[in-house]
């Protein structure tokens, strides 16, 4: 099995063994592979790119193409022990219903996205005067994917007018494509690339 990303790592670490798992936007379906051979979950992803929900049917994932936004509507209160959206949130045109709507099918859920506080990004735009290009955000301002953009201080702040807690948190930098990385412990809104949080209501 190919390795995780960092990212991922750190995800699987705080997942319950034989938890019920729900993953949006979950891509090619490493993450979800992952916890089923590794830590027995029952798994069930929802992507909207076919190519991508071809994967995952190939990797025996369980998998629904359509929305997130949309198809989570459709689960019942407290189906699952955890909903993830990883690196997916700044891509969303609504998320606060997201977060709700994960907050309500799920005991607990983790959240990841870039750090849109890092050093580099405000280096970038002071200096240049234009939209930051960098290595976590490879995309120029008219074809990028990310439509939101947010700090790890932006999610604690929402966190709190949200009325959700922060169960967990871990801000990263990565290498090697992703696959390596550190913690970064000092002033992490301004040295991390990623943040990855872990909420729920209790």
């Amino acid at each position: 099995m190919n390795p995780l990303r960092y990212d991922l790592q750190i995800i699987a670490s705080w997942i319950t063994p034989g938890a019920r798992i729900l993953g949006l936007g979950c891509g090619e379906g490493d993450l979800l592979l992952w916890l089923k051979k590794n830590k027995q979950v029952m798994e069930r992803g929802i992507e909207i790119k076919e190519s991508r929900v071809v994967k995952c049917i190939e990797k025996g994932i369980s998998v629904l193409q359509g929305d997130i936004n949309t198809e989570i509507t459709d689960y019942p209160d407290q189906a699952f022990d955890y909903a993830i959206c990883s690196q997916t949130l700044q891509q969303v045109y609504d998320p606060v219903s997201l977060i709700q709507s994960m907050l309500r099918v799920a005991g607990k859920c983790v959240v990841s996205f870039p750090n849109f506080g890092h050093y580099k990004i405000r280096t970038q735009l002071v200096a240049t005067g234009c939209a930051p290009v960098t290595k976590e955000l490879p995309f120029s301002w008219y074809d990028t994917p990310n439509i939101r953009v947010l700090s790890l201080r932006d999610f604690e702040n929402f966190a709190r007018q949200g009325g959700f807690n922060i169960l967990k948190k871990a801000a990263i930098n990565t290498k090697n494509h992703q696959f390596e990385g550190k913690l970064v412990k000092f002033l992490p809104n301004l040295f991390a690339t990623y943040g990855i949080f872990l909420i729920g209501k209790d």
